[in-house]
């Protein structure tokens, strides 16, 4: 499949990237708007077959996007002292911002596709809506969230607000999950092996985090009870 290759490639690319996101997140972000005027932009022109099936990976299933959004959801299904939240905890906010960027492209030619649709009514059914809806949902949250990801914002903002508020992602995060089968359940029902194996891989990454971070929230949960105790005593 080839959402786990980029998957796979991205997280390669974040640990090795690391410093200079850290150090320089803003030509990260240019090269982020790059992808997405290119990807835009090639449904006004022709680029060569090689580059237009990349962008169609990448870009028109929000593949590159996703990828950085689920580094972002396993950096925090770890402690906080493990190697990998040490190493790539720092750099958390930047990659959320970068998938959210990564995301604009998907979100204006999707928007630009379903608009005759919505206008005319045209074939409108269940399935669509709760596409639709959840694509909605994910839309406002993706802006809020990723805005509040920028250090100055949360500077300005209350803290304990500024908390309230990033648990909303866990919110995101599950309505990735059923805007990604509610795409891909119609072509499953149909006998698409392509399209069920996808669920398969989405149903055990989410399911996976799931499980790690309702494992770390206990530990966590326990360790701070014990410290009260200790503390008490």
């Amino acid at each position: 499949m080839s959402f786990v290759l980029v998957l796979v490639c991205t997280t390669a690319f974040v640990w090795v990237l690391k410093t200079p996101l850290l150090k320089c997140p803003v030509a990260f972000y240019v090269l982020a708007m790059l992808l997405n005027v290119l990807y835009v932009s090639s449904a006004f022109t022709t680029y060569p077959e090689a580059m237009r099936q990349t962008l169609f990976l990448l870009m028109q299933k929000c593949t590159l996007s996703l990828a950085v959004f689920t580094v972002v959801m396993f950096i925090g299904a770890f402690r906080k002292d493990s190697v990998v939240s040490l190493a790539l905890r720092p750099v958390r906010a930047e990659l959320s911002i970068l998938a959210c960027v990564l995301a604009l492209g998907h979100m204006v030619m999707y928007l630009m596709s379903f608009a005759p649709r919505l206008l005319n009514g045209s074939a409108i059914d269940s399935g669509f809506l709760l596409f639709f809806a959840t694509a909605i949902a994910l839309m406002a949250l993706l802006l809020i969230l990723g805005a509040t990801s920028f250090k100055g914002v949360k500077r300005r903002m209350d803290a304990t607000a500024w908390k309230r508020l990033q648990k909303w992602a866990y919110v995101f995060f599950g309505l990735v999950y059923v805007h990604l089968v509610s795409i891909l359940l119609p072509a499953a029902l149909l006998r698409g092996d392509t399209a069920r194996t996808s669920i398969v891989v989405y149903t055990v990454l989410f399911g996976a985090y799931a499980a790690l971070r309702i494992h770390r929230a206990m530990k966590d949960r326990k360790t701070r009870r014990a410290e009260r105790l200790r503390c008490a005593g």
